[in-house]
């Protein structure tokens, strides 16, 4: 079996063979996808909402509101995800036949932890990037810095050459 070690181009390469001359000649670019679509045999949907767990019938636990306290909402799921633990832990020593709904209650509250996390994640995506863009400005600001010290020093070396070349 013969293996290339570059592949011919996709074949729709032709329609870009004008591009130079014309750019005009190009074909335009489809429109973007609005709505629901299929990739990769999963449907995948381009609004970016958290649904709420009502709408995923799932008991919500904590406050509803705009103003939740995610700090203490998460304290008291996790505090209470701890006590059905324990309850569970006692549930199968002593009457391990009833141990399902202990499991399903701690399935609402690990549902409830983590819907309240992820609707961090829009918090958590402008904090990281504000934090990337200020990495940014603080690398260029150094570059900036080292090309003014390499040209005060290309220029210190320039000064002593043109001593030198004086004082001969």
């Amino acid at each position: 079996m013969a293996t290339a070690t570059y592949p011919p181009p996709p074949p729709f390469y032709r329609l870009y063979k004008d591009y130079l001359q014309d750019p005009k000649s190009a074909p335009e670019p489809p429109p973007p996808i609005d709505g629901t679509y299929v990739c990769f045999g999963g449907n995948y949907t381009t609004s970016d909402v958290l649904p709420s767990l009502e709408e995923q019938g799932v008991r919500q636990l904590y406050s509803k509101g705009p103003n939740v306290d995610f700090k203490k909402e998460l304290r008291s799921l996790n505090g209470e995800l701890q006590l059905h633990v324990l309850e569970l832990a006692d549930i199968l020593i002593e009457r391990p036949s009833q141990y399902a709904r202990r499991v399903e209650e701690i399935s609402t509250v690990f549902k409830n932890l983590h819907h309240l996390l992820n609707s961090l994640r829009p918090h958590q995506a402008r904090a990281t990037l504000i934090h990337i863009l200020e990495l940014q400005i603080q690398h260029r600001k150094q570059a900036v810095e080292d090309i003014k010290r390499r040209r005060e020093e290309a220029r210190r070396l320039l000064n002593e050459s043109l001593a030198t070349l004086d004082g001969h």
